[in-house]
C-alpha cells in the first residue's frame, strides 16, 4: 500500500459510521466516506467541529456549519501550499492521500538530471502540477472544468511558483491528447486521474471501466523516446490495483520496458492505529 504519513497540516483524527473526522490546519471537518463501515473509536467532539457534510436521501448533500470559519484557507505539505475550499459533493479541492505520489514524482524528476515535460490529465486543482513544477519540470495541465483550472493557478501562486513553465488547458482530455498526437508533441511523464463516471459536453457517457484502457493506449503515443514515469489514479470502487498494473504492463511496459507497480493508496488514522483506504494508484517507471 502507498501510505502518506508526513502531513503536519492534515490529519484523519478518527473515522467511523460512514464518516471521517479530519483536521485541515486549524479547521475540523466531518465528511462521508462509504468505506468506513466500523464505529468511531471515540465520540466526535462536537465542540471542536467547524462543519459537517451530510448526504441527502434524494441525492447530493450540503455542508452544515457549527462554527465561524473562512470560506477558504491554505495548508502546507513540505514546501508547498494548497488552498482548501469546502465545495459541493463533500470535496475540499485537495486529496491529501495523493502526497505519496507527489513525493514519488518529484523524486523521479529530481533524479532524472534532465529537462522533464509532464502531461497532467484530469488535473483538477493542480496539486500534482504544483509538485512537479516545484522541482523544475515543465507541466501541461489539462482539465475540462474552467473553475478547477483557475484554482490550479491559485495553488501555483500560493507556492510562489507563478513563473514556473506551466500551460493551463481547459479542454476534453481525450480530444487534447488526440490533437497532441497530430502535432507530434511528446512528454516525458504522464499523470492521469480520470473520473469514475461522467458526461461529455455532447452528452457522451464516460465509464472508467470502458474508457481507461483505450485512454492509456492513446497516451502511450505522446510519450517521448525515453519516458520517465506514468501514473494512473483511480477512485472507482471495485477496480483492483492489479487492473491498473495490467493496463500499464500492456500499454507502457511492453513498449518501453521499465517496471510497473500498483497498490492501494491509504492515509493513517490517529485513533485506532488503522489505515483508511483512499483508492488505488498504478505507477510505471523507467527503472
Amino acid at each position: 500500500m502507498f501510505v502518506e504519513a508526513s502531513w503536519k497540516d492534515y490529519e484523519i483524527i478518527d473515522c467511523g459510521d460512514g464518516m471521517k473526522y479530519e483536521r485541515w490546519g486549524d479547521i475540523f471537518l466531518l465528511r462521508p466516506d462509504p468505506q468506513v463501515i466500523w464505529p468511531f473509536s471515540k465520540p466526535v467532539p462536537l465542540d471542536k467541529l467547524h462543519a459537517k457534510y451530510s448526504r441527502s436521501e434524494s441525492g447530493g448533500g450540503a455542508w452544515e456549519y457549527f462554527k465561524k470559519m473562512p470560506s477558504e484557507w491554505s495548508i502546507s505539505w513540505r514546501n508547498l501550499n494548497f488552498i482548501v475550499r469546502p465545495m459541493g459533493f463533500k470535496h475540499t479541492g485537495l486529496f491529501p492521500e495523493q502526497a505519496t505520489n507527489w513525493q514519488w514524482m518529484t523524486d523521479k524528476i529530481t533524479s532524472a538530471n534532465r529537462p522533464i515535460n509532464v502531461l497532467n490529465l484530469f488535473g483538477y486543482t493542480g496539486a500534482a502540477t504544483v509538485a512537479c513544477a516545484s522541482v523544475g519540470a515543465a507541466v501541461c495541465h489539462v482539465d475540462a472544468a474552467k473553475n478547477m483550472v483557475a484554482q490550479g493557478k491559485e495553488n501555483l501562486a500560493a507556492s510562489q511558483l507563478s513563473d514556473a513553465p506551466v500551460r493551463w488547458i481547459v479542454d476534453d482530455c481525450i480530444k487534447f491528447v488526440e490533437r497532441e498526437i497530430r502535432r507530434g508533441r511528446k512528454y516525458d511523464a504522464i499523470i492521469m486521474d480520470p473520473p469514475s463516471y461522467g458526461r461529455g459536453p455532447g452528452g457522451e457517457i464516460w465509464k472508467l471501466e470502458n474508457e481507461l484502457f483505450p485512454l492509456v493506449e492513446l497516451c502511450a503515443q505522446v510519450l517521448s523516446e525515453k519516458p520517465l514515469f506514468v501514473l494512473i489514479n483511480s477512485y472507482t470502487t471495485g477496480l483492483q490495483p492489479l487492473v491498473l498494473r495490467n493496463i500499464l504492463t500492456k500499454c507502457i511496459a511492453s513498449r518501453f520496458g521499465g517496471t510497473v507497480c500498483a497498490e492501494e493508496v491509504g492515509l493513517p488514522v490517529t485513533e485506532g492505529g488503522i489505515i483508511l483506504p483512499c483508492g488505488a494508484s498504478g505507477r510505471w517507471e523507467d527503472v
